[in-house]
């Protein structure tokens, strides 16, 4: 469904209006094509504190694509190197070299700061370094104009590693990710031939992915080069077929709860599986009080018990293959609960609990990462089916102000599924536009 207050706001007339009446004004977002893919402008690289990884940041930066430079009149990205800040005084430095810069931050403009994890052994360092996460979530609801913050914890070698991740938040494809944590491990990437095709050869598996975010994410996968295989409801089979057929994909009717999934999806893909996505979902709204038992156990038997089953399954059995990704889709109502949404918010919570726990093994046991997506407001036919002014709620409470699209929830998943992202693993990355909820 169109957003008519954005398009609204894009007006002369909206913006003088929304403006004199203090209403949220959304800056309309650059998200990639191939006209656009990417950030329209260089980006500078600032460094807090005496810094031992300032120059192979340098370097990793010089190969995500922008141009770095030291200064800009108008910079389209600002990376800030705070590595080093140790101490409650040296996040002093954090201050000097954002406050001269950051007014000049170009419209839909990223903010990427580089810290390290807090330390157990070093209270002092954990603290400055514990304190980078409250600034970032705090500039990124400040900074407007549809610009984006995020920090980027490295394990103290994984610099090399960090490329597809800042090549990711220092384009457009992350257009609706904001106030974001995401740390990244030591392990080292995997080979990438060719960026605009980084998931060339690789088999994936998108459950529902006949329509919605599912068929985005299949679209986004294929476009990287995976062949992808489409999975959904045989009630769905028309739809699934026509999304399949668009983008080349194999059509796969399964209802993922059934007791032999694992096997059919095993046969559908004989010489194994590089990326597994576990999109499909289902909501059964009621409170608590009202709700029957068949609605708490179909949600459940969906959003989380069939994603527990079959991935325990194609792990054991080598269908996902060493090196392989799984990424799960858990949602902003498991990190802060929504009324009505007991069962699709324990589902959903029970997510990241399984990514959590999982992420660490499967990389030991079977090279797997496993991450997750947590989507906000993400336009879509069941968004579009929700009361108006719930929708315009949905859709304003966040620092962007305004809903997601699909695209933007499988940008994130194409990510962190890439053979060089093998450092991020049991992360929960919230597409949301930093969403009030749950921050």
């Amino acid at each position: 469904m169109a957003d008519r207050y954005l398009h609204l706001t894009g007006t002369a007339t909206g913006r003088f209006v929304t403006r004199r009446l203090g209403l949220p004004q959304p800056a309309h977002l650059r998200r990639w094509s191939l006209e656009t893919p990417n950030l329209p402008g260089p980006v500078i690289h600032l460094t807090a504190g005496n810094s031992a990884v300032t120059d192979r940041i340098a370097t990793v930066l010089a190969a995500c694509g922008p141009e770095v430079v030291a200064r800009a009149d108008r910079p389209a990205g600002i990376v800030l190197d705070a590595t080093a800040v140790d101490t409650a005084a040296g996040l002093g430095a954090v201050h000097a070299a954002l406050h001269p810069v950051v007014r000049t931050l170009a419209p839909g403009g990223r903010v990427v700061v580089i810290g390290t994890r807090p330390s157990p052994d070093d209270h002092h360092q954990a603290a400055a370094q514990q304190a980078l996460e409250g600034f970032v979530r705090s500039l990124g609801k400040e900074i407007g104009k549809g610009a984006t913050v995020q920090l980027v914890r490295l394990a103290p070698t994984a610099v090399a590693a960090a490329e597809s991740t800042l090549r990711f938040l220092l384009s457009p494809r992350s257009a609706y990710i904001s106030g974001q944590v995401i740390e990244v491990n030591d392990t080292a990437p995997g080979p990438v031939a060719d960026w605009a095709a980084p998931l060339a050869g690789r088999t994936a598996l998108v459950t529902g992915a006949a329509r919605g975010i599912g068929a985005a994410v299949a679209s986004v996968l294929a476009r990287d080069g995976a062949h992808v295989i489409c999975l959904d409801v045989p009630q769905a089979q028309d739809e699934l077929a026509r999304t399949a057929d668009r983008l080349g994909a194999t059509a796969l009717p399964l209802d993922i709860t059934a007791d032999d999934a694992a096997e059919r999806i095993a046969a559908a893909a004989p010489d194994g599986l590089g990326i597994l996505v576990h999109n499909a979902g289902i909501t059964r709204d009621r409170r608590l009080a009202n709700m029957p038992a068949d609605r708490w156990t179909q949600v459940i038997d969906v959003n989380l018990d069939s994603v527990l089953r079959t991935t325990d399954a194609l792990l054991k059995d080598g269908t996902l293959r060493h090196g392989g990704r799984i990424v799960a889709t858990a949602s902003i109502a498991g990190i802060a609960g929504n009324n009505g949404q007991t069962n699709y918010a324990a589902g959903k919570a029970g997510i990241i609990g399984l990514v959590r726990s999982l992420a660490p093994r499967a990389a030991a046991d079977h090279g797997v990462t496993v991450n997750a997506v947590a989507p906000g407001f993400i336009e879509t036919r069941m968004t579009a089916a929700v009361p108006l002014f719930i929708r315009e709620a949905g859709r304003r409470m966040n620092s962007l102000s305004q809903g997601g699209l699909p695209v933007d929830v499988a940008e994130t998943i194409a990510w962190l599924t890439q053979p060089a992202s093998s450092a991020v693993n049991g992360q929960i990355v919230r597409v949301c536009g930093q969403s009030l909820l749950g921050a």
